[in-house]
């Protein structure tokens, strides 16, 4: 099969490896610095799986300039381009795949599109009615920012969706399933066919209930700091029940990253005029639990707080939405003079705060640091450290 990607992020650049394994692949991207890198074998994003990978020369995989997109030569153009949420419409952006889906259509393409980015809830059915195209799927991922290639190769499940009322597009639904399915090194990865209002709440859903369980074990761990009693003891406890398990269940500062902010946000806008509590109230009790972080450093006078790393946890090579992010800002109206250690920063200011150059410095100059995971680099400064992190993994 030829497959177009349109989108070099860490989903197309996930999708076009695992596709590349078996077919001919090429990839596309408004990025020209990502291309090269991926005509050189080289990873765009910080993932060992896709780095080992495309450094293997193994993968029938080109990068072409979004220009340059050979959409008419290609069975699948699958778009995995960004959706960030827009806080003003209160809404996703999909402005990105509807600028796609008129290059598609202007060209005469026959390809069957699947979209791979996030969506809001009824989105496919609007787009095949505003852009009278009907050879549209939607496939949910549900990969992990440096692990994306990783849940791919090994996805707990695969889900393809066709619009209802179109059920010709069925059997393109299975041949799509059978191409990833063919692509992962897992031989029982659960194979979901349904329409697309179903796969919508599939992906909106799911993230919410992450961001919920984080939510809950957070609220948890506060209140056993508030009662002086040890979150770790009662975490454990109650998660050998397998019917709740140790998963998703280390305190932290708070949910972040590219995916469950704007996952819950969206679903809870569209939960509008439906009876709920739990949905609107999740995010919510996030930005209650940053602030409750920020009151308790603050209440140990710190003349100095240093941030260890922006980003959400290690495998990370960003920090979109980290929580931490918005505990800077809240230190800041507080106050308290903070500097931040993020090797990923260039300039030597990030919100006004000063950067430092290494993590000696960090170390020498805070008197409290802050660091939502903890890593080995920090254990000796333990009587500095303040984190809640009590297992020490993601």
């Amino acid at each position: 099969m030829k497959i177009l990607v349109i989108g070099a992020g860490y989903v197309g650049m996930a999708n076009a490896v695992l596709f590349a394994r078996h077919n001919d692949v090429i990839i596309s991207d408004i990025n020209r610095e990502k291309i090269r890198l991926i005509n050189e074998k080289k990873s765009p994003i910080q993932d060992l799986e896709l780095e080992e990978y495309l450094e293997s020369g193994k993968l029938n995989l080109k990068g072409v300039m979004i220009e340059e997109a050979p959409y008419r030569k290609a069975d699948f153009i699958v778009i995995a381009t960004p959706t960030n949420y827009d806080e003003e419409r209160q809404f996703f952006d999909t402005s990105s795949i509807e600028t796609a889906i008129t290059e598609i259509v202007k060209t005469g393409s026959q390809a069957v599109v699947v979209i791979k980015s996030t969506i809001p809830l009824g989105y496919i059915k609007e787009l095949c009615e505003k852009f009278s195209y009907d050879n549209v799927l939607f496939s949910p991922e549900f990969l992990r920012e440096g692990k994306a290639l990783y849940d791919n190769l090994y996805p707990s499940r695969i889900i393809v969706s066709w619009c209802k009322g179109n059920d010709e597009m069925q059997e393109k639904a299975y041949i799509f399933a059978t191409l990833m399915k063919e692509g992962t090194l897992k031989n029982n990865s659960d194979v979901f066919l349904m329409h697309t209002g179903e796969a919508e709440a599939v992906k909106l859903f799911a993230n919410t209930y992450l961001a919920l369980r984080i939510c809950f074990f957070n609220e948890l761990d506060t209140y056993a700091q508030e009662k002086g009693l040890k979150t770790k003891t009662i975490i454990d406890g109650m998660c050998s029940d397998p019917r709740i398990g140790h998963y998703y269940n280390n305190p932290s500062f708070g949910y972040g990253g590219y995916c469950l902010p704007k996952d819950t946000k969206q679903l809870a806008v569209q939960f509008s005029g439906i009876p709920n509590s739990i949905v609107k109230s999740i995010d919510n009790s996030n930005q209650i639990r940053k602030k409750y972080i920020v009151d308790k450093i603050a209440e140990l006078k710190p003349a100095v707080v240093g941030i260890y790393r922006l980003i959400m946890k290690k495998t990370s090579d960003n920090f979109r939405q980290s929580n931490v992010i918005d505990m800077i800002e809240l230190l800041n109206e507080k106050h308290i003079k903070v500097i931040v250690y993020e090797p990923m920063l260039k300039k030597p200011e990030f919100m006004g705060n000063r950067v430092c150059k290494d993590l000696q410095e960090l170390k020498r100059d805070s008197s409290i640091i802050i660091a939502n995971r903890c890593e080995e680099e920090l254990a000796d400064v333990g009587k500095k450290l303040y984190t809640r992190d009590l297992y020490d993994r993601d």
